[in-house]
């Protein structure tokens, strides 16, 4: 796999958090996936230009406000799973009608934002998710609107379906192919580190990243939809897998590249 030099860039910053980016780590880590000096310089004066990345001092970049406020979404993969409560069968809703469709920048952030949070439709310009989340919708409709969903949008709580409606509602997952992606991971992740001690420290460092970056953005847009719905214990056992695998690819970027920097998956 391929990484586009903006890709692997965003993605070492979003991880690196607080700690300020060198030139020099950027050139050397894009050289890792086979991108040129050229190409990573030229990325991160475009990421600048765009008002994702801004300089740290001399020689060093780290992400914007607007930028880390989705990179700190991101990060809290490692506590998905805390956020869950019991489900009681209601819904959480979203009513798009009313929002424009001509600008497209605005259309992007508004449907990343509803994948993030879970949510797909029942009907045109109707949104749902399980009402399943730590702080309900008030916490939800926070983080919609972080996210990128335009404050006019109204977030609801939703109750009262026909049985015809909750099985409608409980179809829109693909749930078959979350619980084959959760076991399928996983497989994968253990495979890898068990053989991992035999890959030379580039090798390692390059499959790791990859690997972790697929897995985590898994996890990123996974629905965290109620335990009724999926195999939770499937779903537990692959984020305890990814956190056993970001911990060791974080022992090789820092043997590697980076010193103490935790690098090692993709956010």
């Amino acid at each position: 796999m391929k990484l586009k030099p903006r890709q692997l860039l965003l993605n070492l910053m979003t991880v690196a958090g607080d700690t300020p980016l060198t030139v020099q780590d950027a050139v050397s880590v894009c050289r890792l996936f086979g991108i040129t000096e050229n190409s990573a310089r030229v990325s991160l004066t475009r990421l600048s230009t765009e008002g994702l990345v801004q300089s740290a001092g001399r020689g060093c970049y780290q992400l914007t406000s607007r930028a880390e406020e989705l990179a700190a979404d991101v990060r809290g993969w490692r506590i998905a799973l805390d956020t869950l409560r019991p489900w009681q069968g209601h819904w959480i809703g979203v009513h798009t009608a009313g929002l424009g469709r001509t600008d497209r920048a605005a259309l992007k952030r508004r449907e990343r934002a509803l994948e993030m949070s879970g949510f797909r439709p029942l009907e045109k310009d109707l949104f749902l998710r399980p009402d399943n989340l730590a702080g309900g919708v008030a916490a939800v409709r926070e983080r919609l609107q972080r996210l990128g969903l335009e404050a006019q949008a109204p977030v609801f709580l939703l109750s009262g379906l026909d049985a015809a409606g909750q099985a409608r509602a409980k179809a829109l997952w693909d749930t078959a192919a979350l619980n084959a992606g959760y076991e399928d991971t996983r497989r994968e992740m253990e495979g890898w580190l068990q053989a991992a001690d035999e890959l030379d420290l580039e090798a390692a460092a390059r499959e790791s990243f990859v690997m972790g970056d697929q897995a985590i953005r898994q996890m990123v847009f996974d629905p965290l939809l109620p335990d009724s719905l999926v195999d939770a214990a499937a779903r537990q056992a692959f984020v305890d897998t990814l956190l056993r695998f970001d911990r060791a690819g974080q022992a090789i970027w820092r043997r590697l590249y980076l010193g103490t920097r935790d690098v090692s998956s993709a956010r």
